[in-house]
């Protein structure tokens, strides 16, 4: 697949889950609470005034509060529109939804053995890029020529990046992690394909 339109990723700002320092990865909490903290309120303005990159013409967001409250604030620096689509939401991280975030660190060990894992009941690395893919692939249908801005989480981007770049999903880690209400460009590389 080649690209038609330009694309930014945005992952949301310091996030109450962050600051509690909690998984929260589950629609039910995350759609409905655990919104940016104040520091990620003045992350994102910071972002959006030192923005690096075209005006985006459209944006998409997770619909989980942390990324959506990103999203409607860059929404008003850009007056551009915005809608929601669950591809970009949260990976969903099993048994260790609402625990620790300590334990990220185990999910990612196992995800440098098999990008299928599913080690505490967590979504694996295939199931979280393919959700991406397919949502770059409507979009693709969808619009021509345009800067899109997605909006959403420090997996599922890390994972859509290290997809666009042709690399093994295990090594998503090894790209230098995304901060919170950090934009880069997503570019894809030729030997990128959907596992």
């Amino acid at each position: 697949m080649t690209l038609n339109n330009h694309y930014l990723v945005l992952r949301h700002g310091h996030s109450l889950a962050n600051q509690a320092h909690l998984i929260i990865s589950h629609p039910r909490q995350g759609e409905a609470g655990y919104g940016l903290s104040p520091q990620g309120r003045q992350q994102v303005a910071c972002t959006l005034a030192n923005w690096p990159f075209a005006r985006p013409d459209r944006m998409i967001s997770s619909p989980f509060l942390r990324a959506r409250e990103t999203a409607a604030l860059a929404a008003a620096r850009f007056l551009c529109p915005l809608g929601e689509d669950i591809a970009l939401r949260e990976r969903f991280f099993g048994e260790l939804d609402g625990g620790p975030d300590l334990r990220y660190p185990d999910v990612w060990q196992q995800d440098e053995l098999s990008p299928d894992h599913h080690y505490a009941g967590v979504e694996s690395l295939n199931q979280v890029a393919r959700r991406g893919w397919q949502l770059l692939e409507r979009l693709e249908q969808q619009h021509r020529g345009q800067t899109l801005l997605l909006v959403s989480h420090g997996d599922t981007l890390q994972i859509l990046l290290t997809l666009a770049l042709g690399l093994p999903l295990g090594r998503h880690r090894e790209l230098k992690p995304l901060a919170t209400a950090e934009v880069r460009e997503l570019s894809l590389a030729p030997q990128a394909v959907l596992p």
